[in-house]
């Protein structure tokens, strides 16, 4: 009883955010998306990741294990579903990123700090930035079919993760006035990217709803397993291992959406992996919790 509890306690202020934007679209009010998200990963994420690094009261080397451990786990799920998707005859540039890469950012966070507190948001963020980075060079570079995995230097969180690593490694702090500057800006991150989830969610058109449905069965599966065998592998410690399962096993992102409708690839069928992956993600992230905490 207190187990169920506690993973209620975690998971329901996440997805009532996200009912939040879902009911403020359905009611006809404005939501500048765009806006919102550029915000979010401009100023308010960034400021959240370099905040949470620097004041984690973490060892370095924990941090230097779910690093690498989350980065294997990449590789490997990657490996892993580009052989599932080549043999289910699917289209590379369609389903491969958003099979790989999940919704760290909007769900991820926000789970690992209820669950685990402010040493589980550092390690998620870790890990956030890890899929972040890679997103945005190879996860592009497949939708897009090309170009450069370089752009990834200009996003600013991967600035707010380098610094954010140094001030943490070095045990530097930023002056408190400014301390408490970034901190209130990086509050905005998780309400605003939940709130925008449900909003995304509510707008979009999918399509193939079945074929969506055991895609993301197999993406939970792959992800799942993978993390946990790798975790397993590196001994990693309760908190760490469980951020690492947490953050990986997330739906479908709508970054996948907006990559899909960008470069070309079957933006309806992505739709319908994010809806139908958030969907279940609601009966799971429970159950994974539940074996987790």
């Amino acid at each position: 009883m207190d187990l169920a509890l506690t993973v209620l306690e975690v998971v329901t202020p996440v997805f009532l955010l996200a009912a939040i934007g879902f009911v403020w679209v359905r009611l006809g009010f404005e939501y500048r998306i765009q806006f919102v998200t550029q915000l979010a990963m401009t100023l308010a994420v960034p400021c959240l990741i370099f905040v949470a690094l620097m004041e984690a009261d973490i060892d370095p080397a924990a941090l230097t294990a779910v690093s690498l451990a989350a980065v294997t786990v990449y590789a490997a799920v990657t490996v892993v579903s580009w052989a599932v998707i080549r043999l289910a005859r699917l289209k590379t540039q369609t389903f491969l990123a958003p099979v790989i890469f999940g919704n760290t950012g909007n769900l991820g966070l926000p789970l690992a700090l209820f669950a685990f507190g402010d040493e589980g948001l550092g390690f998620a963020v870790v890990v956030f930035a890890i899929m972040a980075i890679y997103s945005f060079s190879f996860g592009v570079w497949i939708v897009a079919g090309g170009g450069s995995p370089l752009k990834v230097l200009k996003e600013p969180l991967v600035a707010a993760t380098i610094l954010g690593l140094l001030f943490l490694v070095q045990g530097w702090e930023t002056p408190t006035f400014l301390t408490n500057t970034l901190r209130l800006v990086g509050q905005l991150a998780i309400p605003l990217m939940l709130i925008t989830l449900g909003v995304a969610v509510a707008r979009l058109t999918p399509g193939g709803l079945g074929q969506a449905m055991w895609i993301s069965l197999v993406k939970v599966a792959i992800c799942v397993g993978i993390a946990w065998a790798v975790g397993r592998w590196f001994a990693l410690d309760d908190v760490p291992f469980a951020v690492l399962v947490l953050q990986v096993s997330t739906p479908v992102a709508v970054t996948s959406y907006l990559l899909a409708q960008k470069y070309g690839a079957d933006a309806d069928a992505v739709a319908g992996l994010v809806v139908v992956s958030t969907l279940l993600s609601v009966l799971y992230i429970p159950v994974i919790l539940a074996f987790v905490i």
